[in-house]
């Protein structure tokens, strides 16, 4: 027999990506608080468990760290399945992984219904290596309707921050369409609700 729920939310989150802007690292800072400077890359998929507070409710994230190469795309492709939000990870030293975003979230629309995203540019930590300016992706984050985050996992900066604020912004979905759907409920049996009859008066 199952014990009690230790938390009160399970919501799955996807990090997508190309292939090297972090996002292996961005999960192991997150869920484990460390880093590895060398560079292993992701086969298929992997995914940590981490519980977080938000406002005193107990939210379990399901993190999946997907591979960005073009060869695992119709293994990831599976993953969006019951997905809450997705995080996307572009390299800040790398112009063309900051393009890539747009196909990135081309297949989000492919993949999801209704999904909460977000955009995080990562390897932040040395100025000298930057090649997409803030002001840029910001503009574009704006485009797009999305948050805009700059992370460094090497230098743990932003990280915590960054999936404290995606968690906040599912658990927002979810109760949003949950007032949603329990006012058109209302709703419905207002209108189908029974009208009383007339009281008819006794012949005298």
């Amino acid at each position: 027999m199952a014990g009690p729920r230790d938390y009160d939310h399970l919501f799955k989150l996807l990090i997508i990506g190309d292939s090297g802007v972090g996002k292996s690292s961005l999960l192991l800072r997150f869920a484990d608080n460390t880093f590895s400077g060398s560079y292993i890359t992701t086969i298929g998929v992997d995914f940590k468990i981490r519980t977080v507070d938000v406002n005193g409710e107990k939210v379990k994230l399901q993190i999946w760290d997907t591979a960005g190469q073009e060869r695992f795309r119709t293994i990831t492709s599976t993953y969006y399945r019951n997905t809450h939000g997705v995080i996307i990870v572009y390299d800040v030293t790398n112009p063309e992984s900051f393009i890539n975003v747009k196909r990135w979230l081309f297949e989000i629309s492919q993949n999801c219904d209704t999904v909460t995203k977000i955009l995080v540019g990562n390897k932040s930590e040395d100025p000298s290596r930057r090649k997409v300016e803030f002001a840029d992706a910001k503009r574009f984050s704006e485009q797009m309707g999305i948050c805009l985050f700059e992370t460094s996992a090497k230098e743990n900066t932003n990280v915590e921050e960054m999936f404290n604020a995606v968690t906040y912004l599912v658990l927002k979905c979810k109760k949003d369409n949950l007032a949603r759907l329990n006012q058109q409920q209302n709703e419905v049996v207002r209108i189908n609700k029974p009208k009383k009859k007339p009281a008819v008066k006794k012949c005298c």
